[in-house]
């Protein structure tokens, strides 16, 4: 489950660490998501919004997600 602030961090919040740090999380290629998938997601709030991350991107709903980049969000 997810809530509304989840979709707006997806939009926004960069990868803290490795190969892709500082590339917002939506924009993550899907292998790298994959990987993580295999291997085992990072525990806490990151892994489980790469893990709908990962989900958004295998469903094609990116682009629900784009206009959450810059736009102002209310009510979260």
């Amino acid at each position: 489950m997810f809530e509304k602030k989840d979709l707006v961090d997806i939009a926004r919040m960069p990868m803290p660490f490795g190969k892709y740090a500082g590339r917002v999380l939506i924009d993550l290629p899907e292998e790298y998501l994959l990987w993580f998938a295999k291997k085992g997601f990072p525990q806490g709030r990151l892994g489980h919004l790469l893990a709908l991350a990962l989900e958004i991107r295998i469903e094609g709903l990116e682009g629900l997600i784009h206009p959450l980049r810059e736009g102002k969000v209310t009510g979260y």
